[in-house]
């Protein structure tokens, strides 16, 4: 046998011939898979570790062992010049006939399970290849060829060989291996020698098994490479505060301090550990090692992918962190009907513990909750909008600005709190800004009898209420809403407000200003009418019946969508002093018509859809004019 086709063996059986589903299974590996093929390495490591924790186990319960004192450690060693990479355990270790039934006949569910998931054209098919039993092939990625010595500790069972080229089959000898495990010696093609490098063999330790439960040596070095322990399968109440900071700085990169860290274990109905944390701003920092959104998934404590997006919802993706599922399946992917199940049980266990964290945070904590608020809001906003399952939760940790308390934040439990005798829904205003809508005419019913309205002015308030239609049985309701139903004032007070209003136009004086505002407005309108609703504003537009709502409005015109604001409705408040003044004007006077323009496009200013403000300015000087004029 020729330097290229490996070590001779001792004692070979001749060649065996693989199972087909293997064969396949080779030739996608040797001819088709060549990115991120250091995850071979994450896939013997986890052999290796496997076979220690069997091992562990049997020292337990078993005496009749080969080397009961031996350590259970896993070495690496490179062979630069003969590019060769040999990966040791002291585990389990096999007999001759276990290797060729491990090695040569693996389940053929698991190959199956790859085969279809390849022919699906799966972009992530080499990160998974662990997922399906059949990890130990992925050595054929690099490798020109394959040998493989073990002995078991069972006592008397003799070591023997397993040797491949990838090709369709393999050979089996006897070996002099004295002591018990496993070696894999691996001849590395040309075009893979950068795994001759011990820095390069020990990055990918670092990156992929540094949390392995059993130690790594590398090259001759007694100082083990791996961390492992795993902090967050530790117990809480055993981590101190410095050391959740310093493992959350070596996973991101970052220098400020988390949030909040929320670490937790549990039992049942799955065996979970997590450690995640709220990061202290939504943007990643320049050198983050933390590329992607996603928690990192460990399966036992290897990585099983770097950034998981599946165990948390999409909007709670600014948190970092990691999970290890104990009982994580080996065919756990996208494919498998169970594995979906259990990913989503995981998604749901971690979404409440963050959900009870920012609890907590709110009530026990507000000043660091507003601080979290101010940073991360639109994320919960995002989550009434988009998940039903849990929006009432996320609706409670909402906050607003309101009228009534414009310069600090309340939720809608303090909302509930202020609502009036015999309110029965939850008013609020939408606006560009706090400013604008302050002066909104919309509110002045509201204002004027102390009603409290929520001002919604971030721009995805209007995605939110599409979700958030009602929090504990209490509908919201925007007051610009053309059909408002609006409240029931205590006896005595509609009249107090009526007789406010000395003087009114009568009802022909009314119809009269009314044709006039529609001959000067002509189809910038659907409609002029009076209204009842407006106590210090002179006018107001509203939707006309049939038109989307104010809320998909405003979504439309923030995605950018082709969409003509639909016109309105004016309505005008026939006692206020300018509509009553214009009154005493005569009919077709040039000011009336300037000022009904203005009425309008003031109108059109304070909903925010006026096209072009700055045309405004002629008349607004025009109108001053004519005011000095009338001194």
């Amino acid at each position: 046998m020729s330097e290229n086709q490996g070590p001779k063996l001792e004692n070979t059986s001749g060649p065996i011939a693989f199972q087909t589903e293997i064969k396949q299974l080779l030739n996608i590996l040797v001819h088709s898979l060549y990115t991120k093929r250091e995850i071979f390495i994450r896939e013997l490591v986890s052999n290796a570790s496997d076979a220690l924790t069997q091992m562990r186990f049997i020292q337990q319960t078993d005496r009749e062992i080969l080397d009961p004192s031996q350590e259970l450690e896993i070495r690496i060693e490179v062979d630069k010049e003969n590019k060769l990479l040999k990966i040791s355990d002291t585990g389990i270790g096999m007999t001759g006939e276990e290797m060729k039934t491990n090695l040569g006949t693996i389940a053929q569910s698991g190959a199956k399970a790859f085969l279809e998931a390849a022919r699906d054209e799966d972009p992530d098919l080499v990160d998974i290849i662990g997922r399906f039993g059949i990890g130990f092939y992925s050595v054929f990625m690099a490798a020109e060829w394959v040998k493989v010595t073990s002995r078991s500790y069972i006592p008397g069972e003799q070591a023997a060989n397993w040797f491949a080229t990838g090709a369709d089959t393999f050979e089996m000898g006897s070996a002099d291996k004295l002591d018990r495990g496993t070696t894999i010696e691996i001849k590395l093609k040309e075009d893979a020698l950068e795994f001759a490098e011990e820095i390069h063999i020990r990055e990918i330790i670092k990156i992929h098994s540094d949390y392995v439960p059993y130690p790594i040596y590398i090259g001759g070095d007694e100082n083990q490479t791996n961390r492992q322990t795993a902090i967050w399968r530790e117990t809480p109440r055993s981590i101190k505060e410095d050391q959740y900071y310093e493992f959350y700085r070596q996973l991101t990169l970052e220098l400020e301090q988390p949030l909040e860290t929320i670490h937790f274990v549990a039992d049942a109905p799955l065996k979970i550990y997590a450690l995640m944390y709220l990061p202290s701003k939504p943007d990643r920092g320049l050198f983050t090692l933390r590329g992607e959104d996603g928690l990192k998934l460990y399966a036992r404590k290897i990585l099983i992918e770097e950034y998981s997006k599946d165990l948390l919802p999409p909007y709670f993706r600014f948190i970092q962190g990691v999970v290890d599922a104990e009982d994580l399946p080996l065919n756990v992917s996208r494919e498998s009907v169970q594995a979906t199940a259990i990913v989503n049980r995981i998604n749901k266990i971690l979404t409440n513990q963050v959900v009870q964290k920012l609890n907590g945070m709110a009530s026990k904590d507000q000043e660091a909750y507003l601080d979290f608020w101010s940073k991360f809001g639109h994320f919960i906003k995002e989550g009434v909008a988009s998940n039903e399952s849990n929006r009432e939760e996320l609706s409670s940790l909402l906050r607003f600005r309101t009228t009534t308390n414009p310069d600090r934040w309340s939720s809608l439990d303090d909302y509930l709190e202020h609502m009036k005798p015999g309110q029965d829904k939850i008013y609020y205003i939408l606006g560009n800004d706090e400013s604008s809508v302050s002066r909104s005419p919309h509110l002045d019913y509201f204002q004027t009898h102390c009603y409290e309205v929520l001002t919604l002015t971030d721009p995805v308030d209007s995605f939110m209420l599409l979700g958030l239609r009602e929090y504990k049985e209490f509908s919201l309701q925007n007051v610009a809403d053309s059909d408002l139903e609006l409240p029931d004032l205590p006896d005595g007070k509609e009249e107090e407000v009526e007789k406010d209003q000395v003087d009114p136009l009568s009802e022909k004086d009314i119809n009269e200003l009314i044709s006039i505002f529609r001959e000067v407005l002509g189809d910038k309108i659907t409609e002029v009418r009076v209204t009842d609703r407006l106590t210090n504003s002179v006018a107001r537009l509203v939707d006309a019946k049939g038109s989307l709502g104010q809320e998909m409005q405003r979504v439309y015109r923030m995605m950018d969508k082709e969409y003509q604001i639909p016109k309105k409705i004016l309505e005008i408040n026939p006692g206020h002093p300018i509509i009553k003044r214009m009154n005493e004007f005569p009919n077709g006077s040039e000011l009336i018509q300037t000022i009904i323009e203005q009425i309008f496009e003031s109108a059109l200013l304070i909903e925010g859809i006026h096209p072009d403000p700055a045309s405004m300015i002629p008349r607004i000087q025009k109108l001053m004019e004519s005011a000095l004029l009338q001194e």
